[in-house]
């Protein structure tokens, strides 16, 4: 079984989260450990029945309720296909859904590490960092070797910028995980600490024919997320576009491949890319963008549609969107002020390099560099290497 994102509102428009590492790796992480999850017992084959439920039972029905609250060999397969849905869907109710059926097995005493590795997913899906951090290393101590557990956590501090930690976290990956996973998660975060050369080089070198799905996927988008740094956009977008073949429902690779074309305006095969996405905010906005680039006339709907999103998210405080916010702001608006504000609050929560990248062009565009001032202190303590930066408005790796 596969994995979820976040999602407990009301029906509206479904959303999906694009922290960058966050969702292959999230997806991943649960392929990697997958037996483990469900120790109670797991099944030999997706047909094999585990439960008999009522004609007509759905998610939210009783008896299916009652089967979760007391069978955790049925609760943990669910809450991993929620996470798979929502993020297949971009649904983010799905995560609601699972964090339901979590919700009992939260409450009881001691907690199983199954539970709380499988929440600290959700909770890293919506940008609750820290709390997903706790929740791991609170089933690190129950199981200290659990590579599922070990390999989410790498993923938040990488995301968050806490590079030495992340690689820590990597190397407990050693014992348990196939060698393939583990320079996967130990090259990606030594590619963004100086080391981005031989870290491309050690990926390229990886023997794919025996990886799963998953971690090919990952494979390529870290290729193609290097080779974008590394100033070679013709290899980025062949890596980019060789995952989407392996994963074509990955909105990972698919929104950086078109924000690749964006950047070398190519908005008519964005355009052609993003087809069938438009339900999708972040996808939504770069169609947005690809329509503003044709000067078609076209964007006007989705425009407004990403503008009612954004003002309902400022409404409630979340911080999920803050860097598609900016974003949208500073491309489609055209309110760098606006931007920068956004980029800032966003850079709270999250920093990688797109976010790097989207605080420093808000700055430059808003006449006011100095407050990018924590974007250019991260590049010279980490030694990022992205030539991205440059066109930015930031120094020179």
């Amino acid at each position: 079984m596969s994995v979820i994102r976040p999602g407990d509102r009301p029906a509206r428009r479904p959303r999906v989260s694009r922290g960058r590492r966050c969702a292959a790796s999230a997806v991943l992480a649960l392929s990697i450990a997958g037996s483990s999850l469900a120790t109670p017992y797991t099944p030999k084959d997706d047909a094999q029945v585990l439960a008999e439920l009522p004609a007509g039972a759905r998610h939210a029905t009783a008896p299916s309720r009652d089967l979760t609250r007391t069978r955790l060999d049925i609760a943990l397969p669910l809450v991993q296909f929620d996470i798979s849905r929502a993020r297949a869907t971009g649904d983010l109710r799905f995560l609601g859904y699972g964090e339901a059926i979590l919700l009992p097995w939260l409450n009881r005493t001691p907690v199983s590490p199954q539970v709380l590795i499988l929440h600290a997913t959700i909770l890293q899906s919506r940008h609750q960092f820290d709390a997903a951090l706790g929740e791991l290393d609170q089933a690190l101590k129950m199981r200290p070797d659990d590579p599922q557990a070990w390999l989410t956590r790498a993923t938040v501090l990488r995301v968050v910028g806490r590079y030495p930690e992340a690689l820590e976290s990597c190397g407990h990956l050693a014992a348990a995980a196939d060698p393939a996973i583990l320079v996967l998660c130990t090259q990606s975060v030594e590619g963004l600490g100086g080391h981005l050369k031989s870290a491309y080089a050690a990926v390229v070198a990886l023997p794919q024919q025996s990886m799963p799905p998953e971690a090919r996927a990952w494979r390529y988008s870290e290729l193609g997320e290097m080779a974008e740094r590394l100033g070679d956009d013709p290899a980025a977008e062949h890596w980019l576009r060789e995952g989407l073949q392996v994963a074509p429902d990955d909105f990972y690779l698919r929104g950086a491949c078109a924000d690749l074309l964006l950047r070398h305006e190519r908005a008519a095969e964005t355009l052609e890319l993003l087809r069938g996405y438009e339900s999708m905010e972040p996808m939504l906005l770069r169609i947005t963008i690809a329509h503003q680039q044709l000067h078609d006339g076209a964007g006007a709907r989705s425009r407004a549609l990403l503008q009612n999103a954004f003002d309902l998210e400022q409404q409630r405080g979340d911080a999920v969107h803050r860097r598609e916010q900016a974003r949208f702001f500073l491309d489609v608006d055209r309110q760098p002020a606006a931007a920068l504000a956004a980029a800032r609050e966003n850079w709270q929560v999250q920093r990688e390099p797109d976010d790097v990248l989207i605080l420093l062009r808000a700055a430059r565009a808003a006449g006011q560099p100095q407050l990018a001032a924590p974007a250019f202190e991260f590049l010279h303590q980490h030694r990022l290497e992205d030539a991205r930066a440059l066109l930015a408005g930031g120094p020179a790796p």
